[in-house]
């Protein structure tokens, strides 16, 4: 018998580039630029994948990470 994973809290609200460029007192292309660099995940959403969302705990993990 084959469990199945837990799933993952989907109740939480992903965050723009804008809303984390703010919480970070940061530009939008700072926050762009360390998705590109796989420092900070991000889901790729919208026709084309065009739109960028970051999960809070993403969010979470990358402050910890790289914040004094």
């Amino acid at each position: 018998m084959q469990t199945k994973p837990k799933p993952t809290d989907t109740s939480a609200k992903l965050l723009t580039v804008r809303e984390i460029a703010d919480r970070d007192d940061c530009s939008e292309k700072t926050v762009r630029r360390a998705i590109a660099a796989g420092l900070l995940e991000a889901i790729r959403i919208g026709p084309g994948g065009r739109l960028l969302r970051v999960h809070p705990t993403a969010h979470d993990r990358y402050r910890k990470l790289f914040r004094v």
